[in-house]
């Protein structure tokens, strides 16, 4: 059935688990009025040094799945991390503008506790109404969740009658309050994590033709799985951001003080060995922006990659290869992306990464973004809504394109179970 969903256009209403039939149970598949519902969700959010909500992009993503099980009568206990408290109490990592936010988005109280289980917090829960709402304290202050501790995942079941996880930025871990309550209580999928799972199985089976997927980002550590697997899948492969120098430096370029992975340079040689018998073709800068000193406003210059003098640094894709990319994104039929094409959070080194957002953008294709700087830069640039589908996931969309498993995916009950 994927090949009828890509005929369909943008904003096409009609409900895609029907067409597609997603494998995994969602909360529209059971029935949940009146329960109590334990919803993992990813509020994961930027705070300022004041305490406030700087983007709340995830917490309006959750806002579906919460208004549904609303409209149920549900009792909502809310779960999520904030930061890497790693294990303890830090008091700036509370979730109390969380709390505050989606208060302020709902339009309606959302209670909030200041502790993740124990009897305090099943009191509250007892407690709430039909339509009541709490959300738990962060649930990385327990060392037991990243852990996926059975004592915590078993406090955290204590508190609802379903499991829902809506949260698929965190799909990739395995963790108590995602993966081990599921040993529990019937597990199901939220809107979000529907949504998400749709789009990203139309990213890898029988894509459209062209497929171009772009890679950025720092370090080629944690993509060097996903880069093998788009040789395999797409039908062309752009590489940018500081990643992108590894691969230079592998061809035998002098990159002057530009960041590497030299203990990569191994399996970048590999994999730039492979290409010429692989399916997509690989593309590498051809020019650079560099500079002698990473911060806002800093000299800099162009230069073709074979010229990079030492002392200097590639800290952005130069027009060349931008006129290269934006060439080869005006003839997809789908564009996968993550990373940033350059040091994006200090300008001019960002502008490799804007025009090529807007290419995408333009492009008469299907376009999916992975998270992190990407979708800061298209919130920035205005055109996230020409984006087909912007995850909110960045390590699990990693994951999901590798073929790995997903653990916060894998224990959601199945249609046919």
């Amino acid at each position: 059935m994927t090949w009828l969903l890509l005929l369909l256009p943008k904003d096409c209403k009609i409900s895609l688990e029907v067409l597609i039939g997603l494998s995994k149970l969602t909360i529209k598949d059971i029935p949940v009025e009146g329960k109590r519902v334990f919803v993992r969700v990813d509020f994961n959010v930027p705070l300022s040094d004041e305490g406030k909500v700087l983007d709340d992009t995830r917490i309006r993503s959750a806002l579906p799945t919460i208004n549904y099980l609303l409209e149920k009568g549900c009792r909502i206990i809310l779960a999520s991390h904030l930061g890497r408290p790693k294990g303890r109490v830090v008091e700036k990592l509370r979730m109390d503008p969380v709390a505050r936010e989606l208060s302020r988005l709902l339009g309606q109280e959302v209670r909030k506790s200041d502790m993740v289980v124990g009897a305090e917090v099943e009191e509250i829960v007892n407690a709430l109404p039909p339509g009541g709402i709490l959300l738990l304290e962060n649930v990385r202050f327990e060392s037991g969740e990243e852990k996926n501790d059975n004592k915590l995942a078993a406090a955290f079941s204590r508190l609802g009658d379903i499991f829902v996880n809506d949260a698929f930025g965190t799909a990739h871990r395995a963790h108590a309050s995602n993966n081990g309550i599921a040993r529990y209580l019937p597990a199901v999928a939220g809107l979000l994590m529907e949504k998400e799972i749709v789009y990203l199985n139309k990213s890898k089976e029988n894509p459209p033709s062209p497929q171009i997927a772009i890679l950025g980002g720092k370090k080629i550590a944690d993509k060097i799985g996903v880069i093998h697997s788009f040789m395999r899948q797409a039908d062309c492969l752009l590489l940018g951001g500081a990643m992108a120098n590894t691969f230079l430096k592998a061809k035998g370029f002098f990159i002057g003080d530009s960041f590497c992975e030299n203990d990569k340079l191994a399996e970048a040689e590999k994999i730039l060995a492979e290409a010429g018998n692989s399916k997509a073709e690989i593309i590498l800068p051809v020019d650079v922006v560099i500079t002698k000193e990473l911060r806002a406003e800093s000299p800099y210059e162009i230069v073709k990659v074979e010229e990079i003098p030492a002392g200097w640094s590639a800290v952005d894709i130069g027009p060349e290869t931008v006129i290269f990319f934006k060439k080869k994104i005006s003839g997809a039929k789908m564009i996968l992306w993550n990373g940033p094409l350059g040091a994006y959070e200090f300008a001019p080194f960002n502008k490799g990464t804007k025009l090529v957002a807007e290419a995408m953008a333009e492009a008469d294709a299907e376009s999916l973004v992975g998270g992190g700087d990407i979708v800061a830069a298209l919130e920035e640039l205005g055109i996230s809504d020409k984006i087909t589908h912007i995850s909110t996931g960045g390590g699990a969309v990693l994951d999901f394109w590798e073929g790995k498993e997903l653990p916060g995916l894998a224990v959601l009950q199945d249609k046919s179970g």
